[in-house]
């Protein structure tokens, strides 16, 4: 498939987890890749991996702290310098961020989290809308929110707030910059098996994985694909959306009852009549098993 034929994209976080799948998906579409990381090491095995797979002069890249403005500057001039133009900026660089009791949280880290996730999509959106706006041919500002921002008890509460505010800025940047042809797209994963969430023993974290309802564990592939098609001309009147993928976790919603064939709305039938004085009719399904 070659559906980003001709695209040049930049990739924040590119070098590990979904960062990296997407590189490699951008690649495989037929785009050339700017990788933005602050992890070198991560950073020169993503290039080996796209050298092995025949695209080393498709791919870029550039050590970049996406919370300093000098740093995402200078990523976006890489792009526009090596390929000569700026289609795609898929702002992916996150943290786990400031974690634990409210009154336990230090200043510094609060701030520090707020940096790392709204700042640097800020400032990606401030640079890369610049250079769109430049050459014209408008172009695709992917944000990796998270299902955090949407509801209750999916992340810290610092976490949770910076996916909230990159949310607000998606639909709001996306009002601002559809006259100029720029989408602004989000993508709000659910427990995705990645370096971030594992770090290093998926094995850890079975328990997080299975809350989703689809059986299948989330690996950075599934991002990947929905990345690659909200930024190709496929979703071209799609603008000011964040996409959860999922797994169904937020459809399942807040699970008070279980979830999954354990849920106990599962294992019986009936009706519940309230106070209408009426019976409450319940069969048991587990008695036909």
């Amino acid at each position: 498939m070659t559906r980003l034929a001709g695209k040049v994209a930049i990739v924040t976080g590119g070098a590990s987890g979904m960062g990296r799948a997407t590189v490699m998906r951008f690649l495989a579409d037929g785009a050339k890749v700017v990788v933005a990381d602050l992890n070198e090491a991560n950073g020169a095995e993503t290039l080996a991996v796209a050298k092995a797979n025949g695209h080393g002069n498709d791919i870029a890249f550039v050590r970049c702290d996406v919370a300093k403005e000098a740093d995402v500057a200078a990523t976006v001039a890489e792009a526009e310098q090596r390929f000569g133009r700026l289609d795609i900026a898929y702002l992916n660089a996150g943290v786990g961020g400031a974690f634990g009791p409210i009154a336990e949280t230090a200043v510094e880290d609060w701030d520090y989290t707020f940096a790392v996730l709204v700042r640097s999509v800020f400032l990606g959106m401030k640079h890369a809308s610049l250079a769109m706006k430049k050459h014209g041919h408008g172009g695709v500002i992917l944000v990796t929110a998270s299902i955090a921002g949407m509801v209750g008890g999916a992340g810290s509460h610092a976490y949770s707030a910076a996916k909230a505010a990159v949310i607000s800025l998606i639909e709001n940047v996306a009002a601002e910059l559809g006259p100029e042809r720029i989408r602004v797209v989000g993508i709000a994963p659910g427990v995705i098996s990645t370096p971030l969430v594992h770090r290093g023993r998926p094995e850890k974290y079975e328990r997080q994985f299975q809350h989703q309802p689809w059986p299948d564990r989330g690996e950075p592939d599934v991002i990947a694909d929905v990345a690659s098609f909200l930024c190709s001309d496929d979703a071209r009147f799609i603008t000011g959306e964040t996409v959860k993928v999922d797994g169904g976790l937020l459809a399942q919603g807040i699970a008070l009852w279980g979830t999954g064939k354990e849920n106990m709305f599962m294992k019986s039938a009936g009706v519940n009549r309230g106070t209408t004085g009426e019976a409450m009719v319940v069969r048991n399904l587990r008695d036909k098993s």
